[in-house]
């Protein structure tokens, strides 16, 4: 089930549930439903409603319903058709749980909603709902939904919390997101491999001053990164080869001081001129980066322990016929089918 905004006018589309039955027992198989789930009654009206629901959206975004019997119709009808299903299990599960959505904090839901998209004007509200085509009532509806989702997310995931050595191994496996390194502006002339002699006069004359850097890298370099914005470059150390990483980033080497050429295994030789002192690198401490990476790790807990939830209660739903679908609305495919295949029951 889920709650969306269609445009920054509105402005509220409202998938319903839909489902009715009693808090136990299995129900009956009515002609005004599509599916029962146990005790839940998902009917053709919530289904209608769905429909509804996604033939404005995809107005609202300027594409084209697609037309019955297609085969992008059949996975929309599929996928409509599972959304309301969970619906009705995560209905009866959050029963079970002692979840209640009270109406006092729907109002207050819904009020936040006016304040965010009309600025808490009435007049606008009711503006956005009778454009959208949907009713007071049906967007209440959802909010409840919204609300009851939340309530089973947090008792699912509560206690998900990670241990203080959960936080290191995830800082020291992923130290590089944390340490900033030294770099430092330079100018560079790639000469290339064995042209010593070549890198030797650019150096020469660099010295001498008979010709800019610019103009030597722009005629000479064969670095394409650099050589046509007069050999500038930002180096980071550990990122270039070790050769040029040592010489710019040598204690030795002085701003505005050309090095002598550098013989690189990799590329050959380079004519390098600091241009800049060498910019300290920083590390975050653990103890820094631990409410971040705290809020990571419990995420994926989170998820994890939801996902899990589900699955369990997908398949306690898909076996003992707690499910049944009303001629032509069974989902293709079924999702039941892949689960009862992989986890064989005599229940």
């Amino acid at each position: 089930m889920k709650f969306r905004l269609l445009s920054p006018i509105l402005l509220v589309a409202v998938l319903i549930a839909g489902c009715g039955g009693s808090s136990g027992g299995t129900a009956k198989l009515e002609s005004s439903d599509i599916a029962v789930v146990g005790s839940q009654q998902v009917t053709v009206s919530a289904y209608n409603q769905a429909i509804a629901e996604e033939r404005a959206s995809l107005k609202q975004s300027g594409e084209a319903f697609p037309k019955a019997g297609s085969t992008e119709y059949e996975s929309m009808q599929t996928s409509i058709i599972n959304a309301l299903v969970q619906d009705a299990e995560f209905a009866i599960e959050a029963q079970k749980l002692g979840l209640v959505v009270t109406p006092a904090a729907v109002q207050a839901q819904l009020t936040k909603l006016k304040k965010k998209y009309f600025g808490g004007s009435e007049a606008k509200y009711q503006a956005g709902l009778k454009q959208q085509g949907f009713t007071n009532a049906e967007v209440e509806s959802s909010l409840k939904e919204q609300l009851l989702q939340q309530k089973i997310f947090d008792s699912v995931t509560k206690g998900v919390n990670s241990t203080p050595a959960e936080i290191a191994i995830y800082y020291e496996e992923n130290i590089s997101q944390y340490s900033k390194p030294a770099t430092r502006k330079v100018e560079e002339i790639l000469a290339g491999k064995n042209k010593q002699k070549l890198a030797q006069t650019i150096y020469t004359e660099l010295k001498a001053g008979s010709q800019s850097f610019a103009a030597l890298a722009k005629k000479y370099s064969q670095d394409p990164g650099s050589k046509n914005s007069g050999g500038l470059f930002t180096a980071t150390q550990g990122s270039d080869v070790p050769e040029f990483d040592a010489a710019v980033f040598a204690p030795a080497a002085k701003t505005g001081v050309l090095l002598k050429p550098v013989k690189t295994a990799q590329y050959g030789w380079f004519v390098i001129e600091p241009l800049g002192p060498i910019v300290p690198g920083k590390t975050t401490s653990e103890a820094k980066a631990a409410p971040a990476i705290r809020k990571t790790l419990n995420g994926t807990k989170d998820q994890t322990a939801l996902s899990a939830w589900v699955t369990k209660v997908s398949k306690s739903y898909c076996t003992g016929g707690k499910i049944k679908y009303q001629v032509g609305y069974t989902p293709s495919p079924d999702p039941c089918a892949s689960i009862t295949a992989q986890n064989p029951t005599t229940t």
